[in-house]
């Protein structure tokens, strides 16, 4: 935690403090001396009193590079927030490695953590009264738990990202945790050597920050950009980097602004901005978890956003980038040509997003790119950013399948051939480990589809991410010939026809739960398909036959939130306010 005192009085401005404003429930009147009593015993003092309270939700831990540097972001921030003449408060919450818990039965803490994280920052806000919110994020679940409760809460907030890690050196050329997680699979099939996975293993993640390819944090820090939560530019100064703390300054000036302004999440979001959104993901190759993000936010922002938009709205849009996982270059080369704002100029500029969006700022998309000071875009001729009229492919990363295996939707990010046609028959496995034992034990064949169910938001519960096992099939040579789907999800990096997000999920009798080994399967990205040689009466009559599912905890916090959890195809929300599916 931050441990530096407010500034005294001396020199400091007096506020005429908002009547209105929620703090005044502990910083006024009689009644309230011994609430700030308890105040100044950490050093505020009347001016502090006299101003808005901004709170710091601050998710550093020493668990994850993506959050070892936070408290140095944080106290950037709270810097920013007392020269403003705010009084900074900052509080802790909860992280999870996606990386380190990958691959184990940790992972299915991940998605619960989301939840946690939004529902912390909402029950600090609300016990400790706070009028405006720096909420901060590293690892991937930190970004959006921090823009849910940001929008639940509906105080004044600005996000703020702490920024990616810079690329490792193996072997003369850049390398990041993808090609960490690749290599596993590349040893397996005898393609790679265990001491070359050792001495890449400690070169690829040099320092602070989160993953550096376009995975799921940095996604989810552009579409902080795109929809308006977070300042342009925000999104991609590295974790180390004197721009970073530039950064976070600025969120905590901005932080009194917005309180000053009354400037709300709920003045900011509308369907344009998650519209804003969507085209940036998918005209950057973002993250699947993207959908299952901007979706969570949507619903908790009562816009009505589903599957169906994002496959819309990626028809339409040009993939403009060619970043890691499908490419080769990480964030800090978009930042070295302008970063997110670069992005959305050429799709604002081709009519592929709202220009009239609100920001945090108060001021429109249109008017932000239009102060900013970026390189002029016939300066940008680097061989990863395309132009909208010739882009790297016609159509944006994202592809909603549906089908009699799918009926509420499934999802894939398209990293090579958005032409894929593959059908096969079905190897099922009931959960990620026994397929990962498959995989590494070099029995899958060409034309196979993997099949990995009871992993989706309640059968998990958590809805695992499957890096290990889609990067050892990857990396022993079946990019594009073997499939896998699953009712759980994969991490950002995951790339190849990996199918994620099938809904319903087996939990909750989809049909997915009725598939048998040998079935043959349908994956059809042209004509967004997702199906399974079988008839309606022979899947209801195996559903019938099926097991009652038995949720795999007895009690906790796995089993209070596995129940809790919504469909994915709604975001998995646990919220009961926007739920939509019991």
């Amino acid at each position: 935690m931050n441990q530096q005192s407010p500034n005294d009085a001396e020199g400091r401005m007096h506020h005429d403090k908002d009547p209105s404003l929620p703090s005044n429930d502990v910083t006024e009147g009689v009644e309230r001396a011994p609430h700030r009593a308890m105040f100044r015993a950490m050093g505020y003092d009347d001016e502090d009193f006299a101003a808005p309270m901004i709170g710091i939700a601050n998710p550093a831990a020493d668990i994850t590079p993506c959050n070892v540097h936070l408290d140095q972001v944080a106290e950037s921030a709270y810097d920013g927030i007392d020269e403003a003449e705010g009084m900074p408060i900052e509080f802790g919450t909860i992280t999870i490695s996606d990386a380190i818990s990958m691959g184990t039965e940790g992972m299915k803490a991940s998605l619960i953590s989301r939840e946690v994280i939004a529902d912390s920052v909402e029950l600090v806000s609300f016990g400790e009264r706070m009028d405006g919110l720096v909420t901060i994020g590293g690892c991937d679940k930190n970004l959006p738990g921090m823009m849910m409760a940001a929008i639940r809460t509906d105080l004044p907030s600005v996000f703020l990202y702490g920024g990616s890690i810079m690329p490792g050196r193996h072997d003369g050329r850049e390398v990041t945790i993808q090609n960490v997680f690749e290599g596993v699979g590349a040893v397996a099939s005898g393609d790679m050597s265990v001491d070359e996975l050792g001495e890449m293993e400690r070169t690829a993640c040099p320092g602070a920050g989160a993953c550096g390819g376009m995975f799921t944090a940095n996604t989810m820090a552009s579409i902080s950009e795109a929809i308006g939560l977070a300042p342009l530019g925000s999104a991609s100064p590295p974790a180390e980097s004197e721009g970073r703390y530039d950064v976070a300054r600025r969120a905590g000036e901005l932080a009194v602004e917005v309180v000053g302004a009354d400037r709300r999440p709920s003045d900011i979001l509308s369907k344009e901005s998650f519209e804003n959104a969507i085209a940036v993901q998918v005209a950057l190759g973002g993250s699947t978890n993207g959908v299952l993000h901007v979706l969570a936010l949507a619903a908790e922002a009562d816009v009505a956003l589903d599957l169906a938009d994002f496959d819309r709205i990626s028809n339409r849009t040009p993939k403009i980038a060619n970043l890691q996982p499908g490419g080769y270059r990480v964030m800090n080369d978009l930042h070295e040509v302008g970063g997110v704002p670069v992005v959305l100029r050429r799709l604002l500029e081709g009519g592929y997003v709202h220009g009239d969006a609100m920001t945090v700022t108060g001021r429109t998309i249109a008017e932000e790119l239009a102060r900013l000071d970026l390189p002029a875009d016939e300066a940008i001729d680097v061989e990863y950013l395309y132009d909208v009229d010739d882009p790297l492919h016609e159509e944006g990363a994202i592809k909603i399948l549906s089908g009699n295996l799918a009926p509420d939707g499934s999802v894939l990010k398209v990293t090579a051939d958005d032409e894929l046609f593959h059908e096969g028959p079905a190897r099922i496995f009931e959960n990620e480990a026994d397929a990962m034992a498959y995989v590494q034990a070099g029995d899958i064949e060409s034309g196979d589809v993997i099949v990995i169910r009871n992993e989706g938001p309640r059968g998990g519960p958590g809805m695992r991410e499957m890096l290990g096992v889609t990067a050892a099939v990857v990396g022993q040579g079946h990019e594009d010939d073997v499939a896998l789907i699953t009712d759980g999800r994969f991490s950002g990096a995951t790339r190849g026809p990996m199918i994620g997000h099938v809904a319903p999920e087996a939990a909750t009798g989809g049909p997915i739960a009725a598939l048998e080994d040998g079935d043959r399967i349908t994956v059809d990205v042209p004509n967004r398909e997702l199906s399974v040689a079988l008839d309606d009466a022979e899947i209801d009559a195996r559903l019938a036959d099926a097991p009652d599912f038995e949720p795999p905890y007895d009690g906790g916090v796995l089993r209070k939130y596995g129940d809790a959890f919504d469909s994915a195809a709604n975001g998995a929300v646990t919220n009961p306010a926007v739920k939509r599916d019991e």
